[in-house]
């Protein structure tokens, strides 16, 4: 069982953080509970490994939840449906995204994302600047199609980016299937048509390096690469981000990843009002 038990920064603190946003009947918030916490492994286990074809370990299977060490250093952003109640009596979580800030990382050994891209000169160069992974976002099937469940975890993020006066977002974002070949079209768009600026240089671990650069520029139709990316990254390269060099397999999850960079100076300014509409602080 994983250990949630350990303080999170916002663990107790419930007053002070009300609901991050909502709409209709659905509201975004942090987990303050391990039963919280729970809920958002059990939807990520149900998503990924039932839904999907990530392969669990014996004792995700036996307790249908997914789970690693970062879990207990990180904030878990829920996305609740007020309508719909679990068998527990409780309002049904149909969204997730798990952060995890700079000073969390400290305590946790490190960023999940180091263990497959080498983020030491980035964070370097980072200064004083407030870090943010972004990681194991799924939102249950049957609200997939909404795009106000995925809007409100995008604005969720951003009200937790401003109370923190986060600079910079990043973390691994994940295409289906583990054969580069098949995924030719929407790699080498993210490598000519997006890549992280020059200089800040991360790249996948030697080990895990995978080209992205399979297809001269030529050959690519923007738009019929972007249909083959999944939205989660449409929606990063949309609002200003930027990818890192060098895919990385994901046995496990059965994924290929990418490294999404992303500062706040850089996002878009059709969302940045967007979401200033949208948010009080």
């Amino acid at each position: 069982m994983v250990n949630v038990h350990e303080p999170g920064p916002l663990q107790g603190r419930l007053a002070e953080w009300p609901v991050l946003a909502a709409a209709g009947a659905l509201e975004v918030r942090l987990a303050e509970t391990e039963g919280e916490v729970d809920a958002a492994q059990h939807l990520r286990y149900r998503v990924f490994y039932e839904e999907m074809t990530a392969v669990p370990s014996p004792e995700m299977r036996e307790g249908r939840r997914d789970f690693d060490r970062f879990d207990a250093f990180c904030d878990h952003m829920l996305v609740i449906d007020r309508s719909a109640i679990d068998a527990n009596g409780q309002p049904v979580v149909v969204g997730t995204y798990r952060l995890m800030r700079d000073i969390d990382a400290n305590r946790a050994g490190g960023f999940y994302t180091g263990g497959e891209y080498d983020i030491g000169r980035m964070l370097a160069e980072s200064g004083t600047s407030n870090l943010v992974e972004l990681g194991r976002s799924c939102i249950l099937k049957d609200y997939r199609s909404k795009a106000s469940t995925m809007q409100l975890l995008w604005r969720g993020v951003m009200v937790y980016c401003l109370r923190f006066s986060i600079d910079l977002m990043f973390g691994c974002a994940s295409l289906a299937g583990t054969d580069p070949d098949a995924l030719s079209l929407p790699l080498s768009y993210l490598h000519h048509y997006h890549p992280m600026p020059d200089g800040i240089a991360v790249r996948a671990w030697p080990e895990l390096y995978v080209e992205m650069d399979r297809l001269p520029k030529e050959l690519i139709e923007p738009k019929a690469a972007l249909h083959a990316l999944p939205p989660m990254i449409k929606g990063y390269l949309r609002a200003g981000g930027s990818i890192g060099d060098g895919a990385v397999i994901d046995r496990q999850f059965d994924t290929t990843d990418v490294f999404i960079y992303f500062p706040l100076s850089t996002m878009d300014s059709r969302y940045r009002a967007r979401f200033a509409r949208s948010i009080e602080l």
